[in-house]
């Protein structure tokens, strides 16, 4: 899924993402738990700040970003105390 990504340049010029757009809802990312290089892309694992956790791939040559990942926390892992 394409998805428009608001990005902060880190000291090395390096894009991290910040916050991204999938449909009408913003999501803050509210940490960056990993990333990695493949040959052609750039990935970023992150939480948002909706609780879910994302893998968001940056394609830098076409200027590309996509979502390949959404996992929801379970209830139990977001604290309500249930099972």
């Amino acid at each position: 899924m394409e998805i428009q990504v608001q990005c902060h340049a880190g000291y090395r010029g390096e894009e991290t993402p910040r916050a991204f757009r999938l449909g009408d809802r913003q999501v803050a990312v509210a940490a960056v738990l990993d990333r990695w290089l493949a040959p052609d892309h750039r990935y970023f694992k992150v939480a948002g700040d909706d609780g879910g956790i994302y893998i968001l791939r940056h394609d830098p040559a076409q200027d590309r970003w996509e979502m390949t990942l959404f996992q929801a926390l379970s209830p139990v892992a977001a604290g309500d105390g249930q099972p």
